[in-house]
């Protein structure tokens, strides 16, 4: 236990950032969901936008907090990449969400509430995750290895995916269970969670959605995770820039909702950055090392600031290109009449 907390403990600048992390998370979370919306409202686009550039601003102020309280530009540096490479997988995931409540026909006012719970279940999720994986690496550090491998694979098949993606719930194995097990009502009760009718008690449809949505945060995590320990093993920056991430991205999803299908290149650029971050992490195995160094190319290292680069870099252009090559809107079926019909 003691070898896990090492790095996330060292010093008491470490522990004080990391108390200073954990009131922010908390305050805003009490603020939003007690102040903030006590009741359904759909949220509009300029305060997406608004709540999108307070989350990078807090995040960026963060890590530059790390930099000025002892972690240096390296730790710094490891804090945005993390950051920024968690933000560009989260695209996926509001994919994904978006599908899952247009499938169950939510009305938009609900989407607050149901994305709240759903990061609230995410950043208790990810810790559990993080912590494991930090466990096993501190016994086993050659699963660092089959993270690296894993997120080359990861990258290629992700470039090779279709943009196109289809989402069948009624497939997903905890839905079944919860239809199953769960007395599950075929009423919303006004964005109700759960509520008891004649004695007995019942969970909404929307209750149905929030554990769809947790189910696809874990499916993310097996990629996010990993790509964050490829760039640092830090489980303080790890956690820290992952839950910033996740804080943000209610507001993003709000904001790109409407506008994902437009950056239709950002997923090879996200495949580009987990086959680099994958290659970097299998560039530190002593058995990669050996062979550049029989060949004569000494000790191979690419610095972090350069890694920061590549992640930058991929990102921005893949953004940049959809926009200036917009896709070709797909051809519209022809309208079939009755002069056609003759």
């Amino acid at each position: 236990m003691n070898l896990i907390f090492t790095n996330l403990f060292s010093g008491t600048n470490e522990l004080l950032l990391f108390g200073l992390f954990g009131i922010v998370i908390i305050l805003f979370l009490v603020v939003d969901l007690g102040l903030v919306h006590k009741g359904p409202k759909k949220i509009s686009q300029k305060d997406a936008l608004l709540q999108t550039i307070f989350w990078i601003f807090i995040s960026t102020v963060f890590g530059a907090m790390i930099y000025f309280f002892g972690g240096g530009t390296e730790d710094a540096l490891e804090f945005f990449s993390a950051y920024v490479t968690e933000k560009a997988l989260s695209v996926d995931n509001i994919f994904v969400i978006l599908l899952i409540l247009r499938y169950f026909k939510v009305k938009d006012e609900y989407y607050h509430d149901i994305l709240f719970w759903g990061i609230l279940g995410a950043i208790v999720f990810r810790a559990i995750f993080i912590f494991l994986g930090a466990l096993l690496i501190g016994e086993f550090h050659w699963i660092l290895y089959i993270f690296g491998v894993f997120l080359i694979y990861s990258g290629i098949k992700i470039f090779n995916e279709d943009e196109e993606m289809d989402i069948e719930p009624e497939k997903n194995l905890v839905a079944k269970w919860a239809r199953k097990f769960l007395p599950i009502s075929k009423e919303e009760k006004g964005g109700k969670f759960f509520f008891r009718e004649n004695g007995k008690f019942w969970f909404t449809p929307l209750f149905l959605v929030i554990i769809l949505i947790e189910t696809t945060d874990l499916i993310f995590a097996v990629d996010s995770i990993p790509a964050a320990f490829a760039i640092s093993q830090n489980e303080f920056i790890i956690y820290t820039s992952n839950i910033f991430a996740v804080m943000g991205l209610r507001a993003m999803f709000f904001l790109l909702a409407n506008v994902l299908d437009k950056f239709y290149l950002l997923q090879k650029g996200l495949s580009i950055v987990l086959i680099f971050i994958g290659a970097k992490m299998l560039l530190e195995w002593d058995l990669i090392q050996s062979g550049f160094q029989y060949i004569g190319l000494g000790h191979v290292h690419i610095p972090v600031i350069w890694s920061f680069v590549v992640i930058i870099l991929a990102l921005t252009l893949s953004i940049v290109l959809s926009v200036i090559f917009p896709q070709a809107p797909e051809p519209a079926e022809p309208i079939e009449t009755t002069e056609n019909k003759a």
